[in-house]
């Protein structure tokens, strides 16, 4: 994968996936396996070029097949071109430079797949995939591509205001103008989302006040997303992150700036992670206090997203039968397990949380776990009955973090596994089949 600084040449050209039958781009001549290398003799970097280059009635794209050069002409006044391409990114994903303190890719263990080793700082996949970048590694030239083709909104990871907070948990490589940045792309308007990784005694407290008293009086910062420093057995810079009381104070400044921002804005602006709640045993915000979840991909708001849609959709009797048994990680655990006693007749359904023995430190989520975790616990529960794996363990090619399918896992635990959707309206049809 290709490790590009921003403003360097482009290389160009995106592979055709699939062309719809009877659409602009099929009646023009484009197959699937076609490499486009340019539309209107503009060399193409990513899909945003293909699609801002493409929005015209007419136009010309260039092509190659077999090693041969082509030019088609693609008439689309009947619609859509109708084409999709087999990655967003023709000129590899853009990393970061920066050494962050808490970088959680850093921490990961030696021997996984090289792709979950890519640090990404593409605003392109902050554009459209929701994905964070620091605004560190923007050149002039992406700032003025972001304003001009309306890359709105983007999703930033600004941590700290403070300048050497900054400089101690981001440690960019060149000069930090991450702040003067997203100014200029407010002014833009451009919207953005924001992420604050708190980590104890550096960011939180006063510095964290003082970053959202910034955030606050910025128009088009549409939400703040504060999570807490998650970290794993190999490093050896953090050994603890946020307790009962560290939780319970990031909660109250939280709220004190939410209940500003209800009078004044009409909705919360800023949201702390579900671990906080967790870790300080303080409930949950109702869900219109998450005003449509702009923070969810960031892993705030899930657990009162499946709270309530759980309660709407629960099964009207428990799983007949075989034994069923619901895996998930150690922190969403209790909270199955809550759920699961609203069910009548529980007694064949159980939960059953399984530590993370790969990653250790403080990850204790669902969609980090590995297989080999998942299979070794299953194996210790006795491995009777039927044991349900929710889909957000396996990536998009039904791997786990340490290259497992469902089936090596069933393999080695010597169980019966069944994969089912994640959310709670996926759980609740599923204990209704059975």
């Amino acid at each position: 994968m290709a490790d590009r600084r921003y403003g360097e040449p482009e290389p160009v050209g995106g592979t055709v996936a699939r062309v719809r039958f009877g659409s602009p781009a099929w009646r023009a001549g484009m197959r699937r396996g076609d490499r486009v290398l340019a539309v209107d003799g503009r060399p193409l970097r990513d899909v945003l070029d293909w699609q801002w280059r493409t929005s015209g009635e007419s136009f010309e794209v260039e092509v190659s097949r077999g090693g041969r050069r082509r030019v088609l002409s693609v008439d689309a006044r009947r619609g859509p071109a109708g084409v999709e391409f087999d990655g967003v990114l023709f000129d590899g994903v853009r990393r970061c430079h920066n050494a962050c303190s808490f970088c959680f890719v850093a921490q990961l263990p030696k021997g996984l797949r090289p792709s979950l080793y890519v640090r990404d700082d593409d605003y392109r996949l902050s554009f459209l995939h929701g994905n964070f970048i620091t605004l560190t590694n923007l050149s002039d030239e992406d700032v003025e591509r972001i304003l001009e083709e309306r890359l709105s909104p983007l999703h930033v990871s600004l941590h700290a205001v403070d300048p050497e907070v900054r400089r101690r948990l981001i440690a960019p490589r060149g000069e930090d103008r991450a702040l003067e940045v997203m100014d200029r792309l407010l002014a833009g308007g451009i919207a953005v989302h924001v992420q604050i990784v708190a980590v104890p005694g550096v960011n939180d407290g006063a510095v964290l006040r003082e970053t959202l008293e910034y955030l606050v009086q910025r128009a088009g910062v549409e939400s703040v997303g504060i999570v807490p420093l998650g970290f794993t057995k190999h490093q050896r810079r953090f050994s603890s992150s946020y307790d009962r009381d560290s939780a319970s104070e990031i909660i109250a400044l939280v709220s004190e700036f939410q209940a500003k921002a209800r009078a004044s804005r009409g909705v919360s602006w800023v949201y702390a992670a579900d671990e906080f709640y967790l870790l300080a045993g303080i409930p949950f915000p109702p869900g219109e206090e998450y005003d449509g979840y702009p923070q969810y991909e960031n892993g705030i708001g899930l657990v009162r997203s499946f709270v309530d849609e759980f309660e709407a959709a629960i099964p009207a009797v428990a799983p007949r039968g075989r034994r069923i048994v619901l895996v998930t990680g150690e922190m969403f655990a209790p909270v199955l397990s809550g759920l699961v006693r609203l069910i009548p007749g529980t007694e064949r359904l159980s939960v059953l949380p399984v530590p993370n023995t790969l990653l250790g430190g403080n990850v204790a989520v669902t969609g980090l776990l590995a297989g080999e975790d998942i299979a070794r616990a299953i194996a210790a529960d006795g491995a009777q009955g039927t044991y349900l794996v929710p889909d957000i363990v396996l990536n998009s090619d039904a791997l786990t973090l340490d290259d497992m399918t469902a089936r090596d896992i069933q393999r080695q635990a010597a169980a019966r596994i069944r994969v089912i959707g994640s959310t709670a309206a996926d759980l609740c049809a599923e204990l209704a089949r059975l």
